[in-house]
Order: C-alpha cells, then sequence, then structure tokens
C-alpha cells in the first residue's frame, strides 16, 4: 500500500506539472525593434499592431498601453481627443490581445513590459526632443510600471488609470488558493465575467459597444488569470523602483481593482506620485461619461507636472466664481 501511496502521489504530481499554467512566452532576440505606420515588430519578430493619434507639430507624445482582454481600442475616445489638443498618442495592442496572433495566450510580465520599454526607445528615436510620457491603463498599469522600474526609460513621467496591483500578496488567502490549485490542474478551463455584476463604466452606450466588438477577449484561460495576478504582484513591488514623475487616477466607484493596493503603491511612490480621486469615477475613466475632466487633468499634469486640483479645490474653486 505504502508503494502505491508513493505511486499514486508521483503521477498526480506528473499530471500536475503537465497542467501547469501555459506561458508564451518570446522567442530569442533577432532583430532591432522597429515601429512602423501600423505595427511595431518586437526583438523577437513578434508583429504588434499598433493604433496612432497624430498631432500636427505635437508637443507631447503618449505611449499608451490597455487594460486586461481590451486593446488599443481603448484608447479610441482619448486619442482624438488629445491629438486635437497637440498630444499625440501611440497606442500598443499587447502579446496576446487584440489583433496578435498569439491572441488568448499569456505572455508573461517580462515579455510584456520589454515590448513596451522597447516601443518606448522606438518612439524616442523617431522623436527626440519632444517630451514622452508612458500611459496605462488597469491591466497595462501594471506593464508600465514594470517597464519604468526596471529600465532607464527616456520618459518624462508616467500616467497609470485605474491601475491593477492586486496581486498575490494582496489577495485573500482563500482566492490565493484556489487560483494557484485550479491554474494548475485545469489551466485550459476558460472562465467569464458574466454574473459577477460588476459595471466597469457609467458610459453604457461605449460598454454596448464593447459587447459586440470581435477584438474584446470574453472567455479567459485560468492560465491567464494566474499570469495576471502574478503581473500584478510584480508591478506592486516594482513601483518602489520607479523614479520617474507619475501621476496616478482612480475612480471611487471602481468595482473592478480595489483601491488598498494603489494607495500602497502611491505611498511607495513617494514624492514622485501625485494622486488624484475623482467621486464619480469608475474604472474606465478614460471611457467615463466625464472622461473629459480626467484628459485635461492628464494634459494639464504634463503640462507642468504640478498636481490637478482635489475634489475640495475645484468645489471651492466653483462656490468663488458663483459668487463673484
Amino acid at each position: 500500500m505504502a508503494r502505491l501511496g508513493v505511486a499514486g502521489l508521483g503521477a498526480a504530481g506528473l499530471v500536475v506539472a503537465a497542467c501547469a499554467p501555459r506561458v508564451d512566452a518570446p522567442g530569442p532576440a533577432t532583430q532591432t525593434p522597429m515601429l512602423q505606420a501600423d505595427y511595431f515588430r518586437a526583438a523577437d519578430g513578434r508583429r504588434l499592431a499598433v493604433r496612432r493619434y497624430p498631432a500636427d507639430a505635437p508637443r507631447a507624445i503618449v505611449v499608451a498601453v490597455h487594460g486586461f482582454n481590451d486593446y488599443s481600442n481603448n484608447f479610441g475616445l482619448a486619442g482624438p481627443w488629445f491629438a486635437e489638443r497637440g498630444i499625440a498618442v501611440i497606442a500598443l495592442d499587447q502579446r496576446g490581445f487584440g489583433e496578435t496572433p498569439t491572441r488568448r495566450r499569456w505572455a508573461g510580465t517580462q515579455a510584456m513590459a520589454a515590448d513596451v520599454a522597447a516601443l518606448v526607445e522606438a518612439v524616442r528615436a523617431e522623436n527626440p526632443t519632444i517630451p514622452l510620457y508612458l500611459l496605462g491603463v488597469s491591466m497595462g498599469g501594471a506593464v508600465a510600471t514594470v517597464a519604468a522600474a526596471s529600465n532607464d526609460l527616456p520618459i518624462e513621467g508616467l500616467i497609470l488609470a485605474g491601475p491593477a496591483f492586486w496581486g498575490w500578496s494582496q489577495m485573500n488567502p482563500v482566492y490565493r488558493a484556489t487560483l494557484r490549485t485550479a491554474a494548475h490542474v485545469m489551466p485550459w478551463y476558460h472562465l467569464s465575467g458574466e454574473g459577477l455584476s460588476r459595471q466597469p463604466s457609467d458610459n453604457i452606450e461605449m460598454l454596448r459597444a464593447l459587447s459586440q466588438d470581435p477584438l474584446i477577449i470574453r472567455k479567459t484561460r485560468i492560465d491567464t488569470i494566474y499570469g495576471l495576478v502574478t503581473l500584478m504582484d510584480e508591478a506592486f513591488i516594482a513601483a518602489a523602483d520607479v523614479r520617474v514623475p507619475t501621476l496616478v487616477l482612480f475612480g471611487d466607484k471602481d468595482e473592478i481593482v480595489p483601491i488598498a493596493p494603489v494607495e500602497a503603491v502611491v505611498e511607495q511612490l513617494g514624492t514622485h506620485a501625485c494622486f488624484v480621486r475623482y467621486p464619480d469615477g469608475w474604472h474606465m475613466l478614460l471611457r467615463d461619461l466625464q472622461r473629459e475632466q480626467v484628459y485635461a487633468d492628464i494634459a494639464a499634469w504634463m503640462e507642468g507636472l504640478a498636481c490637478p486640483p482635489t475634489l475640495q479645490e475645484r468645489v471651492a474653486e466653483e462656490v468663488a466664481l458663483t459668487a463673484e
């Protein structure tokens, strides 16, 4: 019986190993990363789609990184707004998302951060004198944080909108154990957000359009969720090494990511950080109904790297104007 038990445990171990979370790691670097009109060629030759929102005689450029299961269209509303005001936007489809050939496959933290860092370097090479900023939304905020912390990026500042830092160290122990087990036992199993009753934005028209978008991923492999949590955990730790001015934006009505890890990251960033909260903001701050206030705050911050007014200061200003 003892031998059978050991053999059984060994067989179970092999099954678990065979079902380990899958990572679509990049191939060896074979070329210099290259930015073209509508795509970015990474060092391993992987072609990643980009969307450009060009500005005439731009006074700044933003490299934009989308959120989980989204793609470069994440900036379809923000891009034109900034472009009209002299701020060009270049948005990337990250590996595993959008129009990339490995859609639905998790590439791993380092591969995703390396792509973003290489894109920033390529944009800087094309525009050596124009101020350059890195903007990350939700999961993209985590990727951008790792990229900024791990590389001496030629950027003036980092912008994080509704950033996702809810990693293993902040997760409920029961959730943590369940996800780890599921990712190693049935990594191929797909989950959707149906039934969670979480609202990401107050822009219902936009949400309806997303529900019809074929490039939005609606069912996600468990090992991809496992990879996402690992990314968020690594970004949470990496934030302490960010050395550039950072604007952190968060909606108080956010039902997707909790605020506690974000506040902890802001504390880690210390004097580098400017933290702005929007009482009526949801998770999709760049797509919410009050998005233009968020855009204006980002533009103003880029102009002088000064924190936007707090809600109390905005109210006081409105009261003073009314009194006049």
